[in-house]
């Protein structure tokens, strides 16, 4: 579940920043990249660190985003999709030919998410702030104004206009990085792309 979670941490950067923020000038910023784009698709690889001594997990693979909502998560490493049509999320493991669906607002309750459903903006539960620069990139950094969500920061990395990173850690200082390559700024996207239909066979957990 951790890596849903983090694949859909990154959606948050397709929503509007349009209130007043503690450092204007990098919200501003990140509020003009942001609101100019439609659809995103790009080469992802992440890592999770869950304290100082684990080991590091690592994923890679590509995602697709479309507005309003629409994603797309193929993990080569392991093997794992994720897709959402903007009412239902699909989470499809081929290795245990099983497939589970939930409705959107269910999967992304208490996750940064939750602010594509449109009834909010960004700026109404985060609070943002400059966070310099760190290893090329412009970072603005969120924190939520509620104590009881899942998450303690978001870290968003900016190079030009171009998103490169996005970094977030949870509740439990568990913190994980994804970092963005061969970055295609509003594709042309087919709404099919965002459909799943489980394969023969496969075992459904959840009504769909």
């Amino acid at each position: 579940m951790t890596r849903v979670l983090a694949g859909l941490a990154l959606l948050l950067t397709f929503a509007a920043l349009t209130a007043r923020a503690d450092d204007a000038g990098v919200a501003q910023r990140l509020e003009q990249t942001l609101a100019a784009l439609s659809s995103v698709r790009a080469d992802f690889t992440q890592e999770l660190r869950r304290s100082e001594t684990a080991p590091v997990e690592r994923a890679a693979g590509t995602f697709t985003v479309k507005k309003p909502g629409r994603f797309r998560w193929d993990y080569r490493t392991p093997e794992q999709v994720i897709v959402c049509d903007g009412e239902r999320l699909w989470l499809y493991d081929p290795e245990l030919e099983q497939a589970t669906v939930k409705k959107v607002r269910e999967a992304l309750a208490q996750t940064p998410a939750m602010i594509l459903s449109g009834e909010s903006k960004v700026s109404d539960h985060y609070v943002i702030h400059d966070g310099g620069t760190v290893g090329g990139l412009q970072m603005a950094v969120l924190t939520p104004k509620a104590a009881n969500g899942d998450f303690r920061e978001v870290r968003i990395g900016l190079s030009g206009t171009d998103l490169r990173r996005l970094e977030f850690v949870d509740r439990l200082n568990q913190r994980t990085t994804i970092e963005l390559t061969h970055v295609e700024r509003n594709p042309a996207l087919k709404d099919t792309l965002f459909t799943f239909t489980p394969p023969p066979g496969v075992d459904v957990i959840g009504a769909h």
